[in-house]
């Protein structure tokens, strides 16, 4: 799977550019902006070594583990959706009026309209979705849709919508409210199920090999530059993780039974740590959170799923 784009994430923050920005978001402007679709092949070694990276296949034994490694009737995570025809390091860039250094992954969806095949070529349109303006100091919310089409039949195969959080932004004359969100409170009581999916130390080093170089998730003294004592796994890694956990507790291990998953980030997740998923069936829904378990620390919340 090519991943060019998002170098330029990675020589920004390994060489540490300094540029002027104009960091005043034209909500007219912002929203007109158009990218070039994106077209996306893979082959199912590129489904197996995304499985690979959220852990998946660490008990040679198992088979609802090995049906998403090994090559026989292989299938995909469907998760690995989110990481076919990112639009790169876009927010960087002067005329998008973002403060970039100032921006997190604040929350992510994904919608599967039809499976993901273990191999396929896919075009990516990637849209603007919504921009709500949070307030002076209060930063900014900016929705960004892409919509994955089988290049062959040209089937719409999954909607997904990232949420970055502009903490820098906010104060522009936007919307102070955006699109209703599906509720997702987590209930106050005991969880109807709990998954436990451990990770490997080298995972983020496996994952960045799918999707994203950023060098926060390899090289040690960029993590230190950033406050952590070491490479963080990646926000959609664990999201990954958490659907796999969701698919082997809700599903049998099923991948073409996931139908929609949301959740927000709240912390970073540690390569080698394990992952404890806690479920609550609400009204057909699936919520979930999600703790590294050998901190206590939640890093996933307010998570919603539904499957078939």
């Amino acid at each position: 799977m090519a991943h060019a784009p998002l170098e330029r994430l990675a020589c920004l923050q390994r060489h540490a550019i300094q540029r002027t920005w104009c960091l005043t978001i034209d909500f007219d402007r912002l929203m007109a902006r158009t990218f070039p679709d994106i077209v996306r092949s893979y082959a199912w070694q590129d489904s197996a070594l995304y499985a690979l990276s959220l852990g998946i296949g660490s008990d040679p034994l198992a088979a609802e583990e090995l049906r998403y490694v090994y090559e026989k009737d292989i299938q995909a995570v469907p998760t690995m959706a989110v990481v076919l025809g990112h639009p790169g390091f876009w927010v960087s860039e002067s005329d998008a009026g973002i403060d970039f250094r100032k921006v997190v992954h604040g929350e992510q969806s994904l919608i599967v309209h039809a499976p993901l095949a273990p191999e396929a070529t896919l075009v990516a349109k990637n849209s603007i979705d919504e921009i709500i303006d949070k307030g002076e100091g209060r930063g900014a919310i900016l929705r960004v849709r892409r919509d994955l089409y089988d290049q062959a039949t040209g089937a719409l195969q999954s909607t997904q919508v990232m949420s970055m959080f502009c903490r820098g932004d906010g104060g522009f004359g936007g919307p102070i409210a955006g699109k209703p969100q599906p509720a997702a409170d987590i209930p106050d009581r005991t969880p109807d199920l709990s998954v436990t999916s451990p990770t490997l130390p080298q995972s983020a080093l496996i994952y960045r090999l799918c999707a994203d170089l950023n060098p926060l998730h390899a090289d040690p003294a960029v993590a230190r530059a950033a406050g952590f004592d070491r490479p963080i796994f990646h926000g959609l890694g664990t999201f990954g993780v958490a659907g796999y956990s969701l698919l082997a507790g809700c599903a049998e291990g099923q991948a073409a039974e996931l139908r929609e998953m949301a959740c927000r980030f709240t912390a970073p997740f540690v390569p080698g740590e394990t992952l404890r998923t806690d479920v609550w069936m609400e009204d057909g829904a699936v919520l979930f959170r999600c703790t590294a378990l050998e901190r206590d620390k939640v890093v996933l919340d307010r998570g919603r799923a539904l499957f078939a």
